[in-house]
């Protein structure tokens, strides 16, 4: 049991430390390791009386990267494609 936690973990090393060599590297062929999504954001804001109240922003674009793993501070496209509405609380 521990030796197969052990083998799990290297091959999750393993294939961060590829992911990163691909996006930093640009690996295959000089492939732009960037994208972008469109993303709409929206604020929840608490009034005093306790009921929500939104505001809503136009959609932008926001960038990030073609890989399985969030680096260079991006999220990954796939993640932000399957999230292009995000709430966030205030």
């Amino acid at each position: 049991m521990k030796r197969n936690l052990i083998v799990a973990g290297l091959v999750v090393c393993l294939v961060y430390i590829g992911d990163y060599a691909a996006v930093r590297f640009r690996i295959p062929n000089g492939r732009n390791s960037l994208g972008t999504v469109q993303v709409r954001r929206y604020y929840s804001v608490t009034k005093k009386n306790g009921e929500p109240d939104f505001y809503f922003n136009p959609p932008q674009d926001q960038v990030c990267v073609r890989s399985l793993f969030p680096h260079l501070g991006y999220s990954p496209c796939w993640y932000l494609n399957r999230h292009k509405v995000q709430k966030i609380d205030m």
